[in-house]
C-alpha cells in the first residue's frame, strides 16, 4: 500500500525540540525502537511507558503517520486529562502532518467537526460526560485511539468505565504514561495486568524507557534538589502553640502542619526559598539566557501571594496560571515562547504541559502522592541541548525525600496490594518508631481545623543528586548557601556529583576554620561550649547518616569504637571534639 509520506517525512530530528546529541536522524533511539517494535508486534493494545520529557507524544504522532499511511486506520482520536493539552496535541500534531480538531468552545461539539481533520482531541471527563457520542465516532471509521497519560483513565470508577466502553471499537489503541501507577486499585483500561509471586497483580508494559535510561542518553536533564528546613511555629484549633524543625522526624499530622506552615506565604520560609531560587535562576541564565522558572502552589490565593513575592524580589510580574483561567492556555504558550522568568500555578502544568525552557523549581505545594510529584519534576527534565541542568527547591518533609531519592526507580500499577492502615507508599522507615502515636491520633481532628502560623524560617538542609546527599546546614544568603546556588547551568551528570562532593569539603574545610576561631576567643562556661560541641557533632551525624544511609545511633556507636570514651551524654569536651574530627574525615 502507498503510504503518506508528507506526515512521516516532516518529523525532523528537532521536534519537538532539538534531538538530543547521539539519537538516530529521525527518532531518538528509544522512539525508533519502540516503534520498530510496534510494528512488527501490530498489537491492538500497546502500553508505552516513558520517562516525562523522553518524546512520548514524537513516538504517538509518528505511529499514527504510520497506520494513516498504511491506510490501517482512517481516523485518529486523542484522549487527554486537560483542555490545554488538546490543543497542545492538535499544533504538535499539525507540524506532522495530521490534523486535529481539539473542539474549542462549547459551540463545537453541538455544529460538529469538519470532515478536513484526521481526527479528534477530547478529555477524559468528556468521554466520561458523553461515551455513546465517542463511541460512534470510534465505531464510524478504522480509528487509532492515543489514551495520552492513561493512569487518569482510572480517575473514577466512572472514567474507566466510559474509555472502556467508548474505545472497545477501536481498530488500535496506543496507552502513553511516563508515571504508569496509583495508589488505589482502580484498574487502567486496556492496561494488561499480570499476577507475581506474591500474588498480586502489576501493571505491565509492552515497552518501557526509564528516567535512569534517559538520563544516561542525555535525552532528560540531571535534576538537583535543593532541601530546604527549619523551625516552624503555629496555633491549633485549641489554642496550643506549637514548635517543630520541618526536618525533624515527626508524626504525620504534625508533620502536615509544619509543612503548611512552611507554605504560608506572610512566613519568612517560603519568601527566603524563593528568594534563593531566583538566585539560582540568575545563575542559570548565565548560561541559559531563556532559562525559567516555575512555581507549584497549593492554591489559588498562595500562587497570587507567591507571584507578589517574586514580583518584588525581581522587580517583574511573573506570570500567574489558574485552573478557572479562560486564557490560561494562551499563558501557558506564551511564557514557553517568551523569555520572563517566573510562572506561578497551581496544579494544571503539573502534567504534559511542555515549557522546554523551565530550569528551576520551587515545590511550594501540599501534595505528596508520588504520582503528582512525578509529573511536577517531569516539567523540568525536557532537555533542548546537551549539559543543561535543572534545580527543583524542596521542603525537608520526609515523603517528599523519599519521592526525590526515588525518582528513578520504575514503579508499576499495582492491584490487590496488602496496605497496612494509614500506612503511606513512600513515607520515611524512620517514622515506623511514630506508628503507634500515628494511629492513635487517627481519629484527631483538631489540627484540621482553625489553623494559624504564627512563625516560619528558612535553613539550607542538603542538596539531594542521584540519590545522594551532599551539604550541611547553612543560613540562606551565606557563602555556604551560595556555593550550592552557584553551581554551572550547563554540566554533565558526572561533572554535576564531582562539583556537589567539592562543594561539601569546602564546606567541611570552611566550618573548621570557623571552629578553630571561635576556640581561639575567650573561654565559654564549660556548659555552654560542652553543648556546642554535642550540637556540632550530632549535625555532622544526621549529615554523614544521610549519605551513608546508616542509622544515627550506629554512627554514633561506631565513632566510640574508634575513638573510645563513653556515651554522647558522658563524653569529655575533648571526646567530643576527637569525635568530630574522625567523622570530619570519613565525608
Amino acid at each position: 500500500m502507498v503510504k503518506v509520506a508528507t506526515a512521516q517525512e516532516a518529523l525532523s530530528p528537532a521536534f519537538p525540540g532539538r534531538a538530543p546529541w547521539g539519537t538516530a536522524s529521525k527518532l531518538r533511539a528509544w522512539q525508533q525502537e519502540a516503534l520498530d517494535d510496534y510494528l512488527s508486534r501490530s498489537p491492538q493494545d500497546y502500553l508505552a511507558v516513558a520517562t516525562p520529557g523522553a518524546g512520548k507524544t514524537t513516538f504517538a504522532l509518528r505511529v499514527a503517520s504510520e497506520l494513516l499511511g498504511a491506510r490501517v486506520v482512517q481516523r485518529v482520536i486523542v484522549v487527554t486529562p486537560t483542555e490545554h493539552l488538546k490543543v497542545q496535541w492538535a499544533d504538535a500534531a499539525a507540524r506532522v502532518g495530521i490534523q486535529i480538531d481539539p473542539g474549542l468552545g462549547s459551540g463545537a461539539s453541538r455544529r460538529g467537526r469538519s470532515r478536513q481533520f484526521d481526527g479528534i482531541a477530547v478529555t477524559y471527563a468528556g468521554v466520561a460526560a458523553a461515551p455513546y457520542s465517542v463511541e460512534a465516532r470510534t465505531r464510524a471509521f478504522t480509528t487509532l485511539v492515543i489514551l495520552d497519560e492513561v493512569h487518569h483513565a482510572g480517575d473514577a470508577l466512572s472514567w474507566g468505565e466510559a474509555v472502556r466502553d467508548a474505545f472497545e471499537p477501536a481498530t488500535r489503541r496506543l496507552l502513553l504514561t511516563g508515571t504508569p501507577f496509583r495508589s488505589d486499585d482502580y484498574p487502567i483500561p486496556y492496561v494488561r495486568y499480570e499476577q507475581g509471586p506474591d500474588q498480586v497483580l502489576r501493571s505491565r508494559a509492552d515497552y518501557t524507557y526509564g528516567y535512569a535510561e534517559a538520563l544516561r542518553d542525555h535525552v532528560v536533564r540531571p535534576v538537583v534538589f535543593m532541601a530546604y528546613g527549619g523551625p516552624m511555629r503555629w496555633r491549633t484549633r485549641a489554642g496550643d502553640e506549637v514548635a517543630v524543625n520541618l526536618s525533624e522526624a515527626l508524626t504525620k499530622d504534625i508533620t502536615a502542619q509544619a509543612w503548611r506552615t512552611a507554605l504560608d506565604p506572610k512566613g519568612e520560609w517560603v519568601q527566603s526559598v524563593l528568594r534563593s531560587a531566583d538566585v539560582r535562576l540568575t545563575e542559570v541564565r548565565r548560561h541559559v539566557p531563556d532559562a525559567g522558572g516555575l512555581v507549584i502552589a497549593t492554591n489559588q490565593s498562595q500562587a497570587r501571594a507567591y507571584a507578589r513575592v517574586l514580583e518584588s524580589v525581581t522587580g517583574q510580574r511573573p506570570t500567574v496560571v489558574l485552573s478557572d483561567d479562560t486564557g490560561a492556555s494562551r499563558k501557558i504558550e506564551a511564557f514557553a515562547h517568551g523569555e520572563d522568568r517566573w510562572l506561578v500555578a497551581v496544579r494544571m502544568v503539573s502534567e504534559g504541559v511542555d515549557v522546554p525552557r523551565l530550569a528551576v523549581g520551587v515545590y511550594a505545594t501540599a501534595t505528596s502522592t508520588p504520582l503528582f510529584f512525578a509529573q511536577a519534576v517531569g516539567r523540568f527534565v525536557r532537555t533542548r541541548r546537551r549539559g543543561e541542568v535543572a534545580t527543583v527547591f524542596l521542603p525537608t518533609v520526609p515523603v517528599v525525600l523519599a519521592h526525590a531519592a526515588l525518582l528513578e526507580r520504575q514503579r508499576d500499577h499495582v492491584l490487590g496490594k496488602k496496605r497496612r492502615a494509614g500506612a503511606e507508599d513512600l513515607w520515611s522507615l524512620e517514622e515506623a518508631i511514630l506508628a503507634e502515636a500515628n494511629r492513635e491520633r487517627n481519629h484527631v481532628t483538631e489540627l484540621d481545623g482553625q489553623f494559624e502560623a504564627l512563625e516560619s524560617a528558612a535553613v539550607f538542609d542538603h542538596v539531594l543528586f542521584d540519590s545522594q546527599a551532599y551539604g550541611m546546614h547553612a543560613e540562606p544568603h551565606s557563602a555556604d548557601e551560595q556555593d550550592y546556588l552557584g553551581l554551572p547551568g550547563l554540566l554533565d551528570p558526572d561533572q554535576v556529583s564531582a562539583l556537589l562532593s567539592q562543594r561539601q569539603q569546602r564546606q567541611i574545610a570552611r566550618r573548621a576554620r570557623a571552629d578553630r576561631g571561635v576556640a581561639a576567643v575567650a573561654e565559654q562556661p564549660l556548659h555552654r561550649a560542652l553543648a556546642a560541641r554535642r550540637k556540632e557533632l550530632n549535625s555532622l551525624v544526621a549529615q554523614y547518616a544521610r549519605v551513608s544511609g546508616k542509622p544515627h545511633s550506629h554512627v554514633h556507636a561506631e565513632l566510640r569504637r574508634r575513638c573510645g570514651g563513653p556515651p554522647l551524654a558522658s563524653a569529655t569536651t575533648e571526646q567530643v571534639e576527637a569525635r568530630i574530627a574522625a567523622l570530619r574525615t570519613w565525608f
